[in-house]
């Protein structure tokens, strides 16, 4: 076995690792969500969310192999050497680049689903929970994530790291995302959160107001909402979205094809009630 092979396996097992850590905190958050809840939803709200949720998670993933969209991340790694980090070894400098880096770009492509109507058609699905828990982090439209791949690909040709690299920052960011949906309350939260991304911080993200939900994109670094004034501190009244919802996971892959502004013309050619 040469260098580039043992390298590479180590960092191989170094993923399968922080994927197994990652996991396991989603049941730990899972248990502690369950016995010392935030905010406590109705138990059709909560079992309908959960059941959505992991059936999403499991679905998505399935459609994901079958298209073979991790396929992309080798074929973005033939070009990792022509990017901007590319003349760094890899160790702790490139490292911390290229998460801060690898972070940063998440922020913008959060941002921008918000902000462009076709990718909030995908994206809203994430947002339609009327539930706010661990499980929430698995609600994602299949088209919201192979169009993330492709970003992400575009990323590591252009920032100039190894696949397995971007893997790795992947799977902490996933830990992340599993930490900032729980329905946990977290000892010192206001001083962690000048830090990193908290569940009261993202539980406003997920309010149903737009002027709230409008906020506080990022994933695991808190500097990128307060560089750019995305950051709001409040309590969110509720929970989800108001025109829409889903009860199951085809009512959940359906809403990426109906957009508010339908429902609303919908409801505005309803009979209104005298007063």
């Amino acid at each position: 076995m040469n260098k580039t092979e043992s390298v590479t396996n180590s960092g191989l097992i170094f993923n399968e690792v922080l994927f197994g850590l990652a996991i396991l905190a989603f049941f730990v958050l899972l248990a502690i969500e369950k016995k010392h809840p935030y905010r406590v939803f109705s138990l059709k709200i909560a079992k309908e969310s959960f059941v959505t949720n992991t059936t999403a998670f499991l679905v998505n993933n399935v459609i994901l192999t079958v298209l073979r969209a991790s396929s992309l991340f080798l074929v973005a790694q033939q070009f990792s050497s022509y990017g901007l980090l590319s003349g760094l070894d890899n160790g702790l400098i490139k490292g911390i680049l290229a998460f801060a880096f690898f972070d940063l770009a998440i922020y913008v492509w959060h941002v921008a689903s918000h902000k462009y109507e076709l990718l909030w058609r995908f994206h809203k699905v994430h947002h339609c929970d009327k539930s706010f828990n661990v499980s929430t982090g698995f609600r994602f439209h299949v088209f919201d994530l192979l169009l993330e791949i492709l970003y992400k690909c575009v990323f590591v040709v252009v920032i100039g790291v190894d696949a397995y690299l971007v893997l790795s920052i992947e799977i902490i960011e996933l830990f992340f995302i599993f930490f900032h949906h729980a329905n946990i309350r977290v000892p010192n939260e206001e001083k962690i959160s000048k830090f990193i991304i908290t569940p009261s911080l993202h539980r406003t993200h997920h309010s149903t107001l737009r002027s709230d939900h409008d906020s506080n994109y990022g994933i695991v670094l808190a500097v990128w909402d307060r560089m750019f004034g995305t950051r709001k501190e409040l309590v969110p009244v509720n929970i989800g979205l108001d025109l829409i919802e889903a009860e199951n996971f085809v009512q959940l892959f359906s809403l990426a094809f109906i957009t508010e502004r339908k429902v609303m013309k919908l409801l505005s050619w309803l009979p209104k009630g005298k007063k």
